[in-house]
């Protein structure tokens, strides 16, 4: 069935892909931009997408747009650019914004786009790749309560979980909140499995107790099975994207007047491996740094008691 409106999506990543496929599979006839990487794009074309040349051909054709990019200055750089959003923005007209991005940035970047008649929400997103191809993902979204209920059926292609959390900006605080929590994470479980394994408990014997225990959780899972398994394709987000989110964090605690000592600390992980020019890595992949600044081989430790 086809939907009446038209979509366009840009930035068809590990992320992005999943979501615009499971749009065209909805029915909506769909746009698409991408990157350097023509792989996922020419994937979409052939499952029906529409390549758009630009941003702003992309917003004169379409009545929603999705972003799914790296961090704020992409996003600015996509809405306000010569060829931009803004450039081709018309009344009616919704940018979704599904990136982790700063809530300072994504506030005037909501005026900018109401001045042209446009509607600017952040829905930024929750869980991996994984479930993105399979429609599946959380939404955390921000807006008024008349465009919710308007975009609500679109998001429902690609998320399972859609949760409304207040006003625009919203959404972006929120994962804020969420990526604290979990990169927090990352860095307490490499700190705790190098500590384990330094005084002779390798990290299968710390997966096999925390792992079934009331501490156990999702991330612990993930963390581990890449800790103890070396599975690196099991959580597809680097490290130079979660020490962004880390530094959003820390400036939104900054401008609150909030004391933020653990997700100072936790910066200071993610931050290191940037330095080190191994942002690239994924986010599991911290415990071997970790090790390494012990003056140890994770790679050996994950081996014992393994098989």
């Amino acid at each position: 069935m086809v939907q009446e409106m038209t979509i366009g999506f840009i930035g068809v990543g590990f992320m992005g892909h999943g979501m615009a496929r499971n749009l065209i599979k909805g029915g909506y006839p769909t746009w698409i931009k991408g990157n350097r990487n023509r792989e996922p794009i020419e994937s979409l074309i052939a499952k029906g997408a529409q390549e758009a040349a630009t941003p702003r051909e992309m917003a004169q054709h379409c009545d929603l747009i999705h972003l799914c990019l790296s961090n704020s200055p992409q996003v600015e750089a996509v809405i306000r650019g010569d060829d931009g959003i803004l450039a081709g923005a018309r009344n009616g007209l919704i940018v979704i914004d599904t990136t982790t991005a700063d809530p300072t940035s994504t506030a005037i970047l909501a005026a900018e786009l109401a001045a042209k008649g446009a509607t600017l929400v952040d829905a930024p997103l929750g869980r991996t790749p994984k479930e993105a191809e399979a429609g599946t993902l959380d939404a955390m979204v921000g807006c008024d309560a008349a465009t919710f209920a308007k975009i609500k059926p679109v998001l429902g292609c690609w998320a399972g979980n859609i949760t409304h959390v207040g006003d625009t900006g919203s959404g972006h605080k929120m994962k804020l909140l969420m990526n604290f929590i979990s990169m927090g994470y990352a860095a307490l479980y490499a700190e705790a499995t190098v500590l384990g394994a330094s005084v002779g408990l390798p990290p299968t014997k710390v997966r096999d107790v925390i792992g079934s225990s009331r501490l156990s959780n999702g991330f612990f899972d993930t963390f581990m099975t890449y800790a103890v398994d070396r599975d690196r394709e099991i959580h597809k987000f680097t490290i130079e994207n979660a020490s962004k989110d880390l530094r959003y964090v820390n400036a939104m605690a900054a401008e609150a007047g909030i004391v933020n000592i653990m997700a100072g600390a936790a910066k200071h992980y993610f931050t290191h491996v940037e330095a080190l020019g191994q942002g690239g890595d994924y986010v599991p992949v911290l415990i071997d740094h970790v090790a390494r600044l012990n003056g140890m081989d994770m790679e050996v430790e994950a081996a014992k008691g393994r098989d």
